[in-house]
């Protein structure tokens, strides 16, 4: 069973930049599709952007062209680079993986995930 860990979480003021870590305990970037959700209070959890094993992306309209999802050559890691950030990008950000069936969309593992809190 592979382990996912996010980092970079934190607070930071609209219109600001924050770096999102995902560690996996094995070399999964490779033959998986990897994925950041977001979930803020009282809300459902959402999709924000996701990157396949060959490497094209998806992006939540909300997002586009303020986000980046990217990944190491190592196979190991996988980033979300916010920018631009707005007080509605507030929420707990999730990583996740679709390890374990390999179907697009079909996410069977999580990180724990980070806070992300943006206000002024």
């Amino acid at each position: 069973q592979v382990q996912l860990v996010e980092s970079g979480g934190g607070l930071v003021q609209p219109g600001g930049s924050l770096r999102l870590s995902c560690a996996a305990s094995a070399r999964i970037l490779s033959i998986s599709d990897m994925g950041w959700y977001r979930q803020a209070p009282g809300k459902q959890r959402e999709l924000v952007a996701e990157i396949s094993s060959g490497d094209s992306t998806n992006y939540a309209d909300s997002v586009k062209g303020r986000f980046t999802i990217s990944k190491d050559n190592a196979g190991y890691t996988v980033y979300l680079q916010m920018n631009s950030l707005k007080p509605e990008d507030t929420a707990v950000y999730y990583c996740t993986t679709n390890l374990k069936i390999r179907i697009a969309g079909r996410y069977d593992y999580w990180g724990q995930g980070t806070q992300v809190t943006v206000s002024s």
